[in-house]
């Protein structure tokens, strides 16, 4: 089959950075879970309905497998991988490979597949194979060199030019090497060549009741903090723990998921210009990014393994039906009824509005910025000292001073080379955290929140008579609306998954995994109509009562002013009095000439007079009478400029 397909020139893609370029950085994850004996034990027995029921390791497990499903979904061609560290079996690749005793690789670090899923759900479930083999602890322990280096090996053969490289470590033992100061010189060393390989290191610490996990024993050397976001959260580090009413796999869970989706740069090293000469460096990241379920393909399945049908293009002559190729072909575009033509160069010529920048034009009250302005999703800046040394200390400065006077930043930026230039507001956010996780749900930082042109406003809809409501109803539903908040008072969407996106990778996963195929699909925003009845039911049905009493007195007062205009509509008309005859009975138009109409013009007197006043005059120098007194005045003021 075909394994390529005709693309278009770099110099026509988009003018701004596309959901392409975001999801372009691939990650690689792995997943290094100690097994000791404190991490097999059992947790003590407890009559609470959410107390841990599963060892450690288990918890830990679980949730790698939790985050191995979700990672098919999210992000179908990033790696992962599971290391079991301190068991009495060593597994490697080469299965005379002694560099790394009491390591085993349980998922070799790749795209997970379906059998992947199944063979650590087999794990989880006591059915794989060997399964009691290998949850084994060793009674030598590990020396984390040789998990280090391990992972250094991995990541250099699978997964060399990945734009992201993490490994996440379990353990509840702050101490590997009990006090060996050689043992953890040359444990940090290997930590350093995996970091300026550009690894990140996360450690997932487990404790139990009062213990704590002391980090400079060992893990202070290992685990390289990002600078700049000390600067903001100093000290931050993740801690599960089991027991008062949170699960350990709650716990790990949540604080994996925090960090599960990498930062990946929307842009590097961009120059932000906080004034003239004065210039940091900041990356941008795409905070929020729809997900949608991966596009389907054709398979062909006529040789001897199924393979993708790539799609080829090709263009042709209307009239002679010639294939034309790529160079003999111009862009254009249409003008009126016209088509303007533009060569590769001219094209780019009239999109040179400068380099990649963010620069800062003024300032301007957060009150002032409405909530309808954004024309496409923000994007998250945080500084980097990749460009400039001290930008993370001008970048916090100017964090805490907008967030302290309530202001934002308006600033021009463009997103890259050739792209176009556009407007944004850059404002500040606090960190918002989950109450119970502690995990960030909006990180603290800067956005660029982009902002119309006047091109870009629509007019809205005709202003119509809106209906107001009474103080009563008003007073009822701010009951009903307290007690239906939200926890926190906030929108957490970590809390509520795409059910249509799920439902869609629940079905695939039940037909890969050889499962059963659930009957309906878990969707976290169906109302729970129990507790609301149970929190303002009555709430709801009182309000509902006044609502009925309230809409039969609008009733009953439309049926009496229809009755009492049907009354009118029976009644004789009099007779129409000749308009002569009204202009003498008021005589206050007639007797006021130009020279009266003209001192009151000077003085604006002329809103003083009633509309019973106004016509006469009107109607006296040959002007319509008829409209508002606002018409009348407009017509009589206009007539004045014109001759007067």
């Amino acid at each position: 089959m075909a394994d390529h397909y005709e693309k278009r020139d770099e110099e026509e893609d988009e003018d701004e950075i596309g959901e392409q370029d975001y999801k372009a950085q691939k990650d690689a994850l792995i997943f290094a879970i100690d097994v000791s004996k404190s991490m097999l034990q059992p947790p003590p027995e407890s009559n609470e309905k959410k107390a841990d029921k599963d060892p450690a390791v288990y918890a830990a497990l679980k949730c790698a497998y939790q985050v191995m499903q979700q990672r098919i979904i999210s992000n179908p061609k990033d790696m992962m991988g599971i290391i079991l560290f301190g068991t009495e079996k060593t597994k490697c690749r080469d299965e005379q490979d002694s560099r790394y005793p009491h390591c085993y690789i349980y998922t070799d670090l790749d795209v997970p597949s379906a059998e992947d899923v199944k063979s650590l759900r087999y794990l989880l479930e006591g059915e794989a194979e060997g399964a009691d083999g290998v949850l084994v602890p060793s009674s030598e322990g590990v020396a984390m060199q040789s998990l280090i280096f391990l992972t250094n090996h991995l990541f250099t053969t699978k997964a060399p030019n990945f734009g992201s490289r993490r490994l996440f470590i379990i353990t509840d033992n702050d101490d590997p090497h009990r006090g060996d100061k050689n043992q953890n010189r040359i444990a940090a060393r290997h930590a350093k060549d995996l970091y300026d390989l550009g690894v990140t290191i996360d450690l997932f610490a487990i404790t139990r009741g009062d213990d704590k996990f002391d980090f400079s024993k060992f893990y202070d050397d290992i685990i390289y903090r990002d600078p700049a976001a000390e600067e903001i959260h100093p000290g931050k580090v993740s801690t599960s723990k089991s027991g008062d009413g949170l699960t350990l796999l709650g716990s790990l869970t949540s604080n994996i998921n925090s960090r599960q989706s990498p930062k990946r740069a929307y842009f590097s090293n961009m120059a932000f210009e906080l004034g003239p000469g004065l210039q940091i460096s900041v990356k941008g990241y795409n905070i929020i990014q729809k997900q949608v379920p991966a596009r389907n393909c054709y398979v062909w399945l006529d040789g001897e393994k199924a393979q993708i049908a790539v799609g080829e293009t090709t263009r042709i002559a209307e009239d002679s039906a010639k294939t034309v190729q790529t160079g003999e072909v111009k862009k254009a575009y249409k003008f009126g009824a016209e088509y303007v033509y533009f060569s590769e160069d001219e094209q780019k010529s009239i999109k040179q509005f400068g380099g990649p920048i963010i620069r800062i034009i003024g300032f301007k009250d957060r009150s002032q910025l409405g909530f309808w302005a954004s024309i496409k999703k923000s994007i998250f800046i945080f500084p980097s000292e990749d460009g400039y040394i001290g930008s993370s200390r001008v970048f916090t400065a100017l964090w805490q001073k907008l967030l302290k006077s309530k202001k934002i930043g308006v600033a021009w930026h463009i997103a890259r080379t050739n792209g176009n230039p556009q407007l944004v507001a850059i404002i500040p956010s606090k960190a918002h955290s989950d109450r119970k996780s502690g995990i960030d749900s909006i990180p603290a930082g800067l956005w660029l929140y982009p902002l119309p042109y006047a091109d870009d406003v629509r007019e809205g809809p005709d202003q119509i008579n809106l209906v107001r409501t009474t103080d009563q109803l008003t007073d009822k539903m701010n009951k009903i609306i307290g007690n239906l908040q939200l926890p926190s008072a906030t929108y957490n969407p970590s809390k509520y998954p795409n059910p249509s996106l799920q439902w869609h990778y629940k079905i695939l996963q039940a037909l890969a995994l050889e499962e059963e195929v659930p009957d309906r699909p878990d969707d976290a925003t169906v109302p729970k109509y129990k507790a609301i009845h149970n929190r303002c039911g009555e709430y709801i049905q009182e309000w509902s009562r006044t609502a009925d009493d309230v809409m039969s007195m609008v009733r009953d007062t439309k049926a009496i002013k229809r009755d009492l205009e049907e009354e009118d509509d029976d009644r004789p008309k009099p007779a129409k009095k000749p308009r002569t005859t009204a202009a003498k009975s008021d005589t206050s138009g007639a007797v006021m000439n130009n020279a009266e109409l003209k001192k009151r013009y000077r003085d604006g007197t002329l809103t003083k007079l009633t509309v019973a006043e106004l016509r006469p005059i009107l109607a006296d120098r040959g002007i319509d009478a008829k409209g508002l007194k606002k018409t009348l005045l407009e017509r009589l003021e206009e007539w004045i400029d014109e001759n007067v």
